[in-house]
């Protein structure tokens, strides 16, 4: 639950300042430290640091209140990157939502457009950061925020869309750090049936027999070696009232990847219940689309399976028949996202969609290629690959377009099958999955984004936990332009 908020038109005097434990005092790029709210503490924390009010672009201060509260100021740069300036406020707020409180106030200054937008911008950070992510230990540490108050605005703050996305973003990470013993693909698909009879969305599921039987090959290679036959692809529909356009989004959602018979070694296997984090982006998209009501039909694929070692395995060598007829030569057993999303894409195509989003944890070449601070993302056509980009400058949470000619395909050809899966050089693997899966996507248009950012060590942007949520804000933005919002 996101924490109740209240908006006030008046800013705190002094002693309503001073009354309260935690603030968090915001002006825009240039503001005087004497227009801001406990701006006396703020010089005096100033000169003992031996900085100067235009430091507060770069990072934030914080100081006591004459009660013994905390405050925390800054000054961020509105017209700067998304980025930035959320990484500006997620400093801030970190260092207040440390000591675990109930209540937080934000206090926004300046002219109304820049309140506007500080407020925007300090409440979705609150928001995303404000909760208390899973964990089991007999005491829980962590507590979650239970109110907020914004000062310094009454009204024009839409809060319904700030809340939407910021709600996305908790389900997608609350969802990623479910331990695998606790989220396996059968409890995978109760939760998201509660979902969907929650948020109205309908459900229609693909277990492994009917996938078998319908020729899903590609997508049944890897569930076949769990001894629970609870793989599924599940797809969920949200048809807002007067939409016209039509996206399907896919989501990878291998609950505990092994590597199968090419075993992973303990440290790469470590981590391996987040291998699911494609099909969590999904459906925090899918909730901040309907929690928002966008005007854009939504179709969610979500391939749920584990890749487990087991006689039944799939293995090296095999060639097997994915749902579109193409053969598989299966090259490497740990490059089993591929997989399950060559058959998720298929039934996503044959649904004729107007545009195929897939999300997926699926290379360690992105990785290398950008690090953890940056996703990867691939585009049928230069145009989309522009409205991919501007939807992460937007939405702070940054891509980068990588190529994928034709000429790439040359490495995935196959001396038995249609294709190889992949090869064991390393080399572009990244690419090369790509060029595989759009194989699937029966031409239409079509963006694939190689989540290297989902984990990113300190947090990223607006998110301050190491499990970021990536994807959701980006994917909410170009929602939004595509439904002209």
């Amino acid at each position: 639950m996101l924490a109740e908020l209240t908006l006030k038109a008046a800013l705190p005097d002094r002693r309503a300042l001073d009354a309260i434990n935690h603030v968090l005092v915001l002006g825009a790029k240039g503001t005087a430290v004497a227009d801001l709210p406990g701006g006396d503490r703020l010089q005096a924390a100033l000169r003992r640091r031996r900085k100067k009010a235009a430091d507060l672009v770069k990072a934030p201060l914080s100081a006591e209140s004459e009660a013994g509260g905390l405050m925390a100021f800054a000054t961020p740069d509105l017209q700067a990157l998304a980025f930035d300036q959320q990484t500006l406020l997620r400093q801030a707020v970190t260092g207040l939502l440390a000591e675990k409180p109930e209540i937080l106030a934000i206090v926004v200054t300046g002219s109304a457009a820049e309140r506007r937008a500080l407020a925007r911008l300090a409440l979705y950070v609150v928001w995303v950061n404000g909760i208390a992510l899973p964990e089991r230990k007999r005491q829980p540490a962590a507590k979650a925020l239970k109110r907020v108050t914004v000062y310094g605005l009454s009204r024009d703050l839409p809060v319904d869309d700030i809340r939407a996305v910021a709600e996305g973003n908790v389900l997608c990470r609350t969802l990623t750090l479910q331990p695998p013993n606790e989220l396996t693909p059968g409890r995978y698909r109760r939760e998201i049936a509660k979902l969907a009879r929650r948020h109205g969305w309908s459900r229609e599921e693909f277990g492994f027999d009917r996938l078998k039987r319908m020729g899903a090959g590609a997508f049944c290679a890897v569930a076949q070696g769990s001894d629970e036959k609870d793989a599924a692809i599940v797809r969920l529909r949200y048809r807002p009232r007067g939409a016209t356009k039509t996206i399907a989004l896919v989501g990878k959602g291998i609950c505990f990847d092994t590597g199968g018979h090419n075993l992973k070694p303990a440290r790469y296997m470590a981590g391996m219940h987040e291998d699911m984090n494609g099909s969590a982006v999904a459906l925090g998209t899918l909730l901040a689309a309907s929690r928002a009501r966008l005007k854009v039909n939504i179709d969610c694929w979500l391939a749920l399976a584990q890749n487990h070692l087991s006689p039944r395995a799939y293995k090296q060598n095999d060639v097997v028949t994915a749902l579109n007829g193409t053969t598989i030569e299966v090259v490497h057993t740990d490059a089993e996202g591929r997989m399950v999303l060559a058959d998720t894409l298929t039934l996503a195509a044959r649904a004729k969609p107007d545009l195929i989003v897939d999300f997926a944890t699926l290379t360690g070449a992105m990785h290398v290629a950008l690090g953890t601070r940056y996703s990867g993302v691939f585009a049928s056509t230069a145009q989309w690959a522009a409205r991919v980009l501007a939807a992460g400058t937007a939405s702070g949470e940054r891509v980068c377009v990588f190529p994928m000619d034709d000429d790439y395909d040359s490495a995935l050809d196959s001396e038995i099958a249609d294709v190889k899966q992949c090869t064991l050089d390393g080399e572009a693997d990244h690419i090369l999955a790509a060029r595989l899966l759009q194989r699937f996507t029966d031409r239409r248009p079509w963006i694939h984004v190689d989540l290297s950012a989902h984990n990113c060590k300190g947090g990223l942007g607006a998110v301050a936990s190491t499990c970021t949520g990536f994807g959701v804000a980006w994917c909410d933005r170009l929602l939004r332009e595509i439904a002209g919002r």
